[in-house]
């Protein structure tokens, strides 16, 4: 096994590593919510749940490392106990094509105890903050030349859930 601190490959001053993978740290319910986001998204799967032993700060049995994945991309999970919260500072962002989509994911991420937000965000009933927006905002406000890029903002800015319709009749405004 090559050594960690000698085998480090740079490129022009960058480390290479294997992969960077989000990690969310939960008070006591990473099962629980690993099993909640792998139900709702489609290409979704728990790849492995390893648990804390006895003797160890954190109660035995509870998540020492969650291996998921969410549509096909990896994520890590785990208990940390009482000082892990999360803030609006991070969130994961699920990018939707039609507004039933939307409306579904939005849905299901705020039932249980989520809590709507303005401007498409929504914090779900674990905590972790979600922007959920549909796939043609990104293109609408890439494009200010072919419609009205402000008009979009203002309206999105009344908005709780997004509305695709309004949006893009907002953008159509000159």
């Amino acid at each position: 096994m090559a050594s960690i601190t000698s085998d480090v490959e740079t490129r022009e001053g960058k480390v290479a590593v294997r992969k960077i993978v989000p990690s969310l740290s939960f008070k006591d319910r990473a099962e629980e919510a690993v099993n909640f986001y792998v139900s709702v998204f489609k290409n979704s799967r728990i790849v492995s749940i390893d648990r804390w032993p006895a003797n160890a700060p954190i109660p035995e049995g509870k998540v020492l490392n969650a291996t998921f994945e969410l549509n096909g991309r990896e994520y890590r999970a785990f208990d940390g106990g009482e000082h892990f919260t999360f803030t609006d500072a991070f969130s994961l962002v699920a990018i939707c094509e039609t507004q039933r989509e939307l409306d579904e994911v939005w849905g299901k991420l705020a039932s249980g105890g989520g809590q709507e937000g303005p401007c498409g965000w929504v914090t779900d009933r674990f905590g972790v903050s979600w922007q959920v927006i549909p796939a043609a905002l990104e293109e609408i406000m890439a494009n200010p030349k072919g419609g009205n890029s402000k008009a979009v903002m203002d309206a999105l800015l009344q908005m709780g859930k997004l509305d695709l319709k309004t949006l893009e009749a907002a953008y159509k405004k000159r």
